[in-house]
């Protein structure tokens, strides 16, 4: 096998710790890039100057970053996990917890486009994602959202109002399906 092949094809220890090498880079163009985080392979990266990552955060391949300018901040709680492919973008304040979970293909998003004017960019207000909550893979999270903590959201859902803390919900849009109400 090739040299370039078993690069390509590396394991994900290989990738995570040849990752590890940005890491300086990160520290000085972030807000804040906390000891022990990482980001492997990201897709897109922008408005970085208005991305805190906690501590020890995990970020795998695909993710998206994006802080419109004059928006965000993103704010990234310690112990964080962001899976594969996960979209966050701010144009409002986004805040996520601690010990946090977005499976891959999450979509976190504070904007929306009119209806009559495509190229229009409207606010749809600040999420908030509390500590310890699970987010499932696909799940979408819209502007004006706060889901408390230690929530979950299934797989796919669309989250459109405020999920209280240890509720769960599930569905299009997401509805109360277990825990509190």
């Amino acid at each position: 096998m090739s040299l370039a092949r078993r690069l390509v094809e590396s394991a994900p220890g290989l990738r995570w710790h040849l990752s590890r090498a940005r890491t300086p880079l990160y520290r000085c163009t972030f807000a804040a890039f906390g000891e022990g985080s990482v980001i492997v392979r990201p897709h897109i990266l922008r408005g970085v100057d208005r991305i805190h990552v906690g501590a020890n955060c995990a970020v795998y391949e695909g993710v998206w970053l994006q802080v419109e300018a004059g928006g965000g901040p993103l704010t990234i709680g310690d112990d964080t996990y962001l899976g594969h492919g996960v979209h966050l973008h701010a144009h409002d304040p986004v805040t996520i917890g601690r010990g946090v979970m977005l499976a891959d293909g999450v979509f976190v998003g504070t904007a929306d486009h009119g209806a009559h004017d495509r190229s229009a960019v409207h606010s749809t207000g600040p999420v908030s994602i509390g500590d310890g909550v699970f987010v499932g893979q696909r799940a979408i999270v819209l502007g004006g959202v706060t889901i408390g903590a230690g929530a979950t959201v299934g797989a796919g859902a669309v989250v459109t109002r405020d999920v209280p803390a240890g509720a769960t919900v599930a569905g299009v849009p997401a509805r109360l399906v277990g825990g509190p109400a």
